[in-house]
């Protein structure tokens, strides 16, 4: 794919992974368009990433709800004309034995990171269609790994990944490309962290963004449908 002036979505790209990508995007010459929750933290972000009002949109939307992507897929056609990269990023985690974890945190992480990517794909999916694009989800090797406290969070990464591979059958007729990411260890802000030099040892935000690059610039005739990645080495106690 040549990038320059593709367009890409990524939806919680406020911060972590999300911003580290569109950074990544941005570099290559695509325009971003990110979302967050709530607007002023979206705008803000899209700001910090670029002064450039044409290469960066933030937008408002809340992933469990279906019109909000519709409507910020909308807001993308209307202010570039088309969507060629949708990054289903979102995502939330609450870690406790299942006779603790509390009811609403777990439909919090179905309805999140579940129901989140399935709304971002069905409201992408006909500019998809239209660009012969790419989607792409954040999945977790929870999404094969299963450990205690994470019945919740391994269910709903579990869902992502069989989710994903599904759509790449079905979608792959109308030459859209469709791969899930299966991270290990990243620095970022998930689960209320703060990154620090600590986390030097994990995966860094650029380096998903670097590889979703390779993802984007894989000659079109090959497909990694499903990526896992992980820190080279643990850290030292």
């Amino acid at each position: 794919m040549d990038l320059k002036g593709k367009v890409a979505y990524i939806t919680g790209g406020t911060k972590g992974i999300g911003y580290g990508v569109a950074e990544s995007l941005l570099e290559a010459g695509m325009k971003v368009a990110i979302s967050g929750r709530k607007l002023e933290d979206a705008q803000k972000a899209a700001k910090s990433l670029s002064n450039d009002a044409d290469l960066v949109l933030g937008l408002s939307s809340d992933v469990t709800k279906f019109q909000d992507e519709k409507d910020a897929i909308k807001s993308i056609e209307e202010k570039w004309g088309q969507v060629d990269v949708v990054l289903a990023n979102a995502g939330v985690g609450h870690f406790a034995p299942i006779d603790e974890l509390e009811d609403d945190k777990w439909h919090q992480m179905i309805d999140t990171n579940l129901n989140g990517v399935y709304h971002t794909l069905k409201a992408s999916v006909a500019a998809l269609k239209q660009s012969k694009g790419y989607y792409i989800t954040l999945a977790s090797l929870a999404g094969t790994n299963f450990f205690p406290t994470a019945a919740g969070y391994n269910a709903t990464k579990f869902g992502v990944v069989g989710f994903t591979q599904a759509a790449m059958l079905d979608l792959r007729q109308y030459d859209i490309k469709v791969s899930t990411i299966m991270p290990g260890s990243v620095a970022s802000h998930f689960n209320d962290h703060t990154p620090s030099k600590d986390d030097a040892w994990k995966i860094q935000p650029e380096d998903i963004g670097q590889l979703v690059l390779d993802l984007l610039k894989m000659n079109p005739r090959t497909l990694p449908s499903k990526i896992e990645v992980r820190p080279t080495r643990p850290d030292k106690k």
